[in-house]
């Protein structure tokens, strides 16, 4: 037998698998998600139940084409009936062409990825097909994920699916002169996933390590695919040095705790190495891009025994690199502290300052807290104390919420000692 966790951990990477096997004998990329989705939820009940098959592959997909065949069949005789007078008929793949074009034991995910990420689809409905076609996640999961509603959720995934229908994309890697520009749109959402599970934007946990985990699997798919593309190492490296130290980042209450204070005993030696040697292999092949710079960035924190001997000169000058290649605020605000560590927090607010005047950032709480923790170092209490509840009040996250309190508090009631 199988439990019903060891049977989601086996069904999340067939899933895209099994969509890519039932598009490819059958068409029809929106209808074969559903009856993939339906596959793998029958199999959720029954292997927990009766077992696993022999084939759990080839399971799913016969599953999945059988209910994927009554769906063609009731929407050709629903065409039928609406067409009757005009004596037309429904084009599409039916069962009769199953077996022209078979399924094969190729492995269809890289493919599915593409399709989900197509550049034209809104991101938010690129993070949310690619969730639930490739990652094999639910509705109901999804929207547990992203802190929306399974109403939103359910709308996004069937316009995208819609707006594939329409487009006709083939079912097909890119064009070799269209994949850079599509891959690109691939890397920025698993860029996001992983962004939102290691840092949530919203609710009351600060991480949500299985979206976490989520985004680092799918990366490795998309590394195993293209394994000398420098900027897909380089993100996958990123995600493995930066989720190193997440068993750090949280106390057992799950509260926040800043890198500077964190128990590096605890980061995962393991994903380190593995990124590192990544990294390493990725930058000579050059050119280097914005994955790899970070991933970069990542590494020398992860290297620093403690939080002293964090080496902020190369980090600044990473971030200075960085920043010549894309105009992001964030790795501006970023940058901005590394300036502060080198030389002096005036120069890290001097930046800030310019910065101040970019609607892209100055309401976020970020821009907030890095400029509090930049007067508090350069011992201007009295200023940091407004842009703390400036901070306070544009986080949306429940724990980041509570750190930022905490600096007010602390801030507040002065030095000890101060009022006796």
């Amino acid at each position: 037998m199988v439990s019903a966790a060891e049977a989601g951990d086996l069904l999340r990477p067939l899933a895209p698998q099994v969509l890519g096997a039932v598009v490819r004998r059958y068409g029809h990329f929106d209808l074969a998600e559903d009856a993939t989705q339906e596959a793998l939820l029958a199999a959720s009940v029954q292997w927990p139940r009766d077992g696993l098959p022999q084939n759990p592959k080839a399971w799913l997909i016969s599953v999945a084409s059988r209910r994927l065949t009554d769906m063609l069949r009731s929407e050709q005789a629903r065409r039928r009936r609406e067409d009757a007078a005009a004596g037309s008929a429904v084009t599409g793949l039916g069962a009769a062409q199953a077996g022209e074009r078979p399924a094969g034991e190729a492995d269809d995910t890289l493919i599915v990825l593409f399709m989900c990420c197509h550049p034209s689809l809104s991101t938010a409905s690129q993070v949310a097909l690619t969730l639930r076609a490739v990652g094999g996640l639910s509705t109901a999961e999804i929207a547990r994920a992203l802190l929306g509603s399974e109403q939103t959720v359910t709308r996004r995934i069937t316009r995208a699916k819609q707006s594939i229908k329409d487009s006709g994309i083939p079912f097909a890697l890119p064009a070799p002169g269209e994949l850079a520009g599509r891959l690109q749109a691939v890397l920025r959402v698993l860029y996001l996933v992983f962004n939102e599970g290691y840092a949530a934007t919203a609710g009351t946990v600060l991480m949500r390590a299985d979206l976490a985990d989520e985004a680092i699997r799918l990366t490795r798919a998309l590394h195993a695919g293209l394994p000398d593309d420098a900027e897909v190492s380089g993100l996958l490296a990123l995600t493995l040095l930066v989720h190193a130290r997440h068993r750090a980042r949280t106390s057992p209450e799950g509260s926040l705790i800043p890198m500077a204070e964190q128990d590096r005993s605890r980061w995962d030696q393991g994903l380190i190495a593995e990124g590192t040697a990544l990294l390493t292999a990725a930058l000579p092949r050059g050119p280097t891009g914005p994955y790899q710079l970070q991933a970069a960035i990542a590494a020398v924190h992860d290297e620093a025994a403690s939080a002293e001997a964090t080496d902020w000169p190369q980090i600044a000058a990473l971030y200075g690199v960085l920043l010549r290649l894309q105009d992001n605020p964030v790795v501006a605000l970023n940058h901005a502290v590394a300036v502060s560590m080198v030389t002096r927090p005036r120069a890290g607010l001097e930046l800030l300052r310019r910065l101040g005047a970019d609607p892209r950032i100055n309401a976020d709480r970020r821009f907030h807290a890095v400029r509090a923790h930049l007067l508090e170092m350069a011992g201007d209490q009295a200023a940091a104390l407004p842009a703390y509840r400036a901070a306070a009040r544009a986080a949306t996250n429940l724990q980041q919420q509570r750190y930022l309190n905490q600096q007010i508090s602390r801030l507040a009631q002065g030095p000890p000692g101060a009022g006796q």
